[in-house]
């Protein structure tokens, strides 16, 4: 995927995109970082086409993501949001099986082939036990499993991930993050995520995009982005970056 000069705003008094030019590696995780209101959402919802740049464009496989008809982009993109709205009493089987819709047509069905994804994307995140049990029941990091599992299950090549994180303890962050690279590793799933913790991202990314006032900073290895410089520069934070044998390369903030 290509994502070439992008300009976007809400309003006249700020660009939120201010030409942002990058290309997402193909079966790699590539994480977004930066400051709150620094464009990490928004360039994730152009990526994702639910927002359309005002200038630019974003390309997929060589075709414009505009060009695509909804379930046909559905096929090759998917996307989970920090916040989802659903019924709570509806079954987790039932849920994820919505990730199909995109595969389902009209006088066509084959059911055989969505029960498989369906299968799959449970056992992948660890949900096959809780299939017939409510939303309602659940945890937060396995609602937040949940909604990945729908989105894999529309076996689609990316899954674009926005704070995936948010409200969720230690406990459940670091089970969220082993899975996405999981399912990276073994499905060669090309993963484009916002984080705001940045050692979470340097532990869990294969690239990091470092933004800015909506604009890229840089971007690259986790250990090439993420620099005392720099942190300093985008969050005016002083840091010390170690790297230990066993816990690799990480953050320790200083002062402000």
């Amino acid at each position: 995927m290509k994502v070439s000069q992008i300009e976007l705003s809400y309003d006249q008094k700020k660009n939120h995109l201010d030409g942002v030019t990058t290309s997402l590696e193909k079966g790699k995780i590539t994480t977004i970082i930066g400051p709150n209101g620094c464009g990490k959402s928004t360039l994730l919802s152009v990526i994702s086409r639910n927002n359309a740049p005002q200038q630019g464009s974003v390309t997929l496989e060589q075709k414009d993501i505009m060009a695509y008809k909804a379930k046909e982009f559905a096929k090759k993109l998917a996307i989970v949001y920090q916040q989802n709205t659903v019924p709570q009493d509806i079954t987790i089987e039932k849920l994820v099986a919505y990730g199909r819709v995109p595969h389902q047509q009209l006088m066509k069905k084959n059911a055989e082939e969505d029960e498989e994804a369906v299968n799959w994307a449970l056992t992948a995140t660890n949900l096959m036990q809780k299939r017939t049990c409510k939303l309602e029941a659940l945890s937060g990091g396995e609602r937040q499993r949940v909604w990945i599992a729908m989105a894999l299950a529309q076996k689609s090549s990316i899954l674009c991930l926005d704070e995936p994180t948010t409200y969720l303890d230690i406990f459940y962050q670091i089970e969220l993050l082993e899975l996405v690279k999981k399912l990276n590793e073994e499905n060669s799933l090309t993963i484009v995520m916002v984080l705001h913790d940045i050692n979470q991202a340097i532990k869990y990314s294969d690239h990091i995009i470092l933004m800015k006032d909506g604009k890229i900073l840089c971007e690259g290895s986790p250990i090439e982005t993420v620099t005392v410089d720099r942190v300093k520069e985008v969050y005016g934070v002083e840091v010390i970056i170690e790297t230990h044998e066993s816990a690799g390369t990480y953050m320790v903030p200083v002062s402000i």
